[in-house]
């Protein structure tokens, strides 16, 4: 079914089903004759190639790849990351899969009275009046943690597992790859270099850290 949604700002028209239907929800917004980003999630291709996944899984992974891929000429971005706001800013914690992204920002949860999770797993990120932003998406993990809200962002943590706990700035070659190993790559030269050009604006504007955590 054909609904209309108001994610990262961008008016989206979207083609989709089951999860993705019931996690986007609280984006849903009127219809429009000329959105700026349309998805037809082609699921079956992933279905064909990966039997083991259900097809409302096939449905919400690639709905959410066919969105962040078309974000790019709207100068955003998607950051693999559990992002946590406290005081009104955004901390987006980055690392693979299974390091503990959710665990660390639990932690914020259990300290913090006033934090909370605005997207537990695929944040938006947008470059907006020389400001990088974070939104809230419905491609926000198994527990669906996300709320539909737009909040400055104060710094990006690469989550490393370490015997102590211990944080430094982090910057160079080796940050810049870390961090684009967790968005989405494109196979188009032209769409490659528009993603590295945006991810250094996001390295001049936004402070990156490393932080090792035992816990």
């Amino acid at each position: 079914m054909i609904q209309y949604y108001k994610i990262a700002g961008l008016t989206v028209e979207m083609d989709s089903f089951g999860r993705t239907v019931e996690q986007a929800k609280p984006y849903v917004t009127e219809a429009c004759t000329d959105p700026d980003i349309v998805i037809h999630s082609e699921w079956q291709k992933l279905k064909q190639s990966q039997p083991h996944l259900s097809e409302e899984e096939c449905e919400y992974l690639m709905s959410g790849g066919s969105f962040y891929r078309q974000l790019l000429p709207f100068d955003g971005m998607l950051l693999h990351s559990s992002a946590v706001v406290k005081d009104g800013k955004a901390y987006l914690f980055t690392a693979s899969c299974g390091t503990g992204k959710s665990t660390h920002t639990k932690l914020w949860i259990e300290n913090f009275k006033d934090a909370f999770i605005l997207n537990d797993d695929k944040p938006a990120l947008r470059l907006e009046d020389g400001i990088f932003y974070a939104y809230g998406t419905p491609w926000s993990g198994k527990y669906d943690q996300s709320r539909n809200m737009c909040v400055p962002v104060a710094g990006i943590c690469v989550l490393r597992r370490g015997e102590t706990n211990k944080i430094e700035s982090y910057a160079g070659r080796e940050a810049l790859r870390d961090i684009l190993e967790q968005t989405i790559r494109s196979n188009s030269p032209t769409l490659q270099g528009e993603l590295l050009e945006l991810l250094d604006k996001l390295m001049a504007c936004v402070p990156v850290w490393k932080l090792e955590c035992n816990m």
